[in-house]
């Protein structure tokens, strides 16, 4: 049996698996935590309270740089070392990567009703990979062929340079750069930077904003008021999703451009599934492609979006399996 998790700024799920699947499994708020050893300390006690013993491997995708056997949280106040978790839980192996790596390697474990064809295109055998996703955060990484499985190469491009593409993502920018020393794509192309581009278009167009939708965000309802206000016709929360999907598929051909992915671009993180209808009516694509004079080349790779919400813990799965080979 081996223990899988993914941790997010927002949620931390924890699997346990062993020869027929999933056994056991928790969600949990990861921000009610004050580190990762009370989580696990939580999920372990239940695990044994319901009959299940230690399992022989554990690997956990970490949203955020890991390096050698450490890992930091971005958004939270979580640091972790895989040698103290063994050593602690008195798991033989423990294995620390990035939670974009756990979702590259997810991508082999998916069936075709778990993703969804934004630009069609003919994948060749063996070639890169690119993989995107805004949640929390937003998450990047690159898949190699390594003879019989994809290789995942970790990432941390969501925190490169945001650079407008035309006028109103011109003023976004200058309305950004005012508060802040330096704006990055993550800036924008997250659950915050949804609640960041509507706060711009409220500021600008204040006769237009919602008392509602102000309320709610005042509560802390975020980017899924903002959503529910677009889909009931509110003008500027419709906007900002146009942006955000439109700034969302300029970074995405950004990275395709980078590594020419010929085994296709796959675009996973919560936020896209819930928005599907959005990502698939062309601005998503339109964005994508409007990198003349490279349009031709990245017309040409298959776009892929990715409707399983558990693709990084089964990715940490598979991995964990490996650990036992």
């Amino acid at each position: 049996m081996i223990l899988a998790g993914d941790i997010g700024g927002t949620k931390t799920l924890l699997r346990l698996v062993d020869a027929t699947g999933t056994v056991f499994e928790q969600r949990y708020e990861s921000g009610r935590f004050a580190s990762f050893e009370s989580l696990l300390d939580s999920f372990s006690q239940a695990a044994l309270e319901a009959g299940f013993d230690r399992p022989a491997a554990a690997c956990v995708g970490v949203a955020g740089p890991v390096a050698d056997t450490q890992a930091r949280v971005t958004n939270l106040p979580w640091r972790l070392d895989a040698t103290e978790l063994q050593a602690h839980f008195q798991i033989p192996r423990f294995h620390l990567i990035n939670d974009f790596q756990a979702v590259g390697y997810g991508l082999e474990t998916l069936s075709a009703a778990d993703i969804c064809v934004l630009q069609d295109g003919q994948a060749r055998p063996g070639a890169p990979r690119a993989l995107i996703g805004a949640g929390t955060g937003l998450g990047e990484g690159i898949l190699v062929w390594a003879g019989d499985h994809y290789e995942v190469l970790p990432s941390e491009g969501g925190h490169v340079d945001f650079a407008p593409t035309d006028p109103e993502q011109r003023e976004l920018l200058a309305y950004l750069s005012a508060r802040q020393a330096r704006v990055s794509y993550e800036n924008l192309v997250s659950g915050p930077g949804i609640v960041t581009i509507y706060g711009y278009f409220a500021q600008r167009y204040p006769q237009q904003s919602s008392p509602q939708l102000a309320a709610a965000l005042q509560e802390g309802e975020g980017a899924a008021a903002i959503s529910r206000a677009a889909a009931a016709g509110d003008e500027l929360a419709s906007r900002t999703l146009d942006l955000f999907v439109s700034v969302y598929g300029a970074q995405a051909g950004n990275l395709a451009l980078t590594c020419l992915p010929a085994g296709g671009v796959y675009v996973a993180g919560g936020i896209a599934s819930r928005i599907q209808a959005r990502m698939q009516d062309g601005r998503f694509i339109e964005a994508f492609r409007a990198k003349d004079p490279m349009r031709d080349l990245l017309s040409a790779f298959p776009v892929y979006l990715v409707l399983n919400s558990n693709v990084g813990v089964q990715g940490a799965a598979a991995v964990a399996w490996r650990l036992l080979a």
